[in-house]
């Protein structure tokens, strides 16, 4: 009895660390592809400009030790943002539309109006998501999250492509399937109006791992600044000639400031837990039962100070334009 009660926890402790999808990073600022589909434009559509913002992230880390050296386990950190209103998103996003447009127009580009372009025959067949767009993301290995995609109030309808986002579980195959067929539809689009068609998708964090400074639990690192992510984020030009050129971020773009309140949300259940779990897995290595590996889990609180979390995601998402509209200017 003793030996499947130890089983049954072996297995609910693998279950625990199971990771989702492991996406490669890059460590240059941007990830070019270029294969010409912006060469000789004068002018652009943008099709889709979707800012994503991280509610929940499940982050995960393999750590060893503990009570006498005898089991390893996971570092957990479940992190909550709360105090973000639809409101304040949709003035982030309102407002980092309208910056990139303006950095692009400053570069050179003509930027059709939306109202030309959605309402384009040609545009009719692309497939839009009901916005704001709900979507369970794997983040990288070992951890997960949920984020609210908003659109530009401009832009008439949300438009994915595939290459927007990664989902994570049944709940997003739907919206992968059919994000999947937008980038022909886009093609067919910009192959008739002799456009290159610009999609745009940034995905803003509040609990950056791994930076100088940052909070420290376990190894796991957890910090409050904002930043646009990473591999989600990105910028997709399909062309007129069929080509499909894409740049992703390989760092993240990100702004320290007084944005986001933290606190541990751990309950006392959840820390007592955590430590009986850990003596178990001692004892257990005593008797020669071999040792498992409950780790460590924690729960962080982040509170959005309105006013400032605007500023400081907003302030993000144009730096970020800055550093995509000169690549995009660069291959024109």
């Amino acid at each position: 009895m003793r030996f499947v009660r130890f089983a049954a926890l072996c297995v609910a402790a693998f279950s625990l660390a199971a990771a989702p999808l492991v996406l490669a990073k890059d460590e240059a600022p941007l990830k070019i592809q270029n294969k010409g589909a912006l060469k000789g434009a004068s002018q652009i559509a943008i099709a889709a400009f979707n800012v994503g913002f991280i509610f929940e992230s499940t982050d995960a880390t393999k750590a060893s030790g503990g009570l006498m050296g005898a089991f390893g386990g996971t570092t957990k950190a479940q992190s909550k943002l709360v105090g973000v209103t639809p409101a304040m998103m949709q003035q982030i996003t309102d407002a980092a539309y309208a910056d990139f447009v303006a950095q692009m127009s400053g570069r050179g580009f003509t930027v059709l109006a939306p109202d030309a372009v959605f309402s384009d025959p040609g545009f009719a067949k692309v497939k839009s998501q009901t916005a704001p767009t709900d979507i369970n993301i794997a983040l990288e290995k070992g951890s997960k999250g949920k984020a609210l995609y908003y659109k530009p109030a401009v832009l008439p309808k949300q438009v994915m492509i595939g290459t927007d986002f990664v989902g994570s579980g049944m709940s997003s195959m739907g919206l992968m399937m059919s994000a999947g067929q937008n980038g022909y539809l886009l093609g067919s689009y910009a192959k008739a109006a002799n456009t290159p068609v610009v999609d745009v998708t940034y995905l803003i964090d509040f609990s950056q791992q791994q930076r100088p400074g940052a909070f420290s639990f376990g190894g796991l690192k957890v910090n409050a600044a904002l930043s646009v992510t990473p591999t989600y984020s990105k910028v997709t030009v399909v062309g007129p000639n069929g080509k499909q050129d894409m740049l992703t971020l390989g760092q993240p773009v990100s702004v320290e400031g007084e944005f986001i309140d933290m606190k541990d949300a751990s309950s006392g259940f959840d820390k007592t837990s955590q430590a009986v779990g850990n003596v178990a897995g001692g004892v257990a290595a005593a008797f020669g039962m071999g040792g498992f590996g409950l780790g460590k889990t924690r729960k962080f609180e982040f509170t959005a100070k309105a006013g400032n979390y605007e500023q400081g995601a907003t302030k993000a998402a144009s730096l970020a334009n800055e550093r995509v509209s000169a690549q995009l200017s660069a291959m024109k």
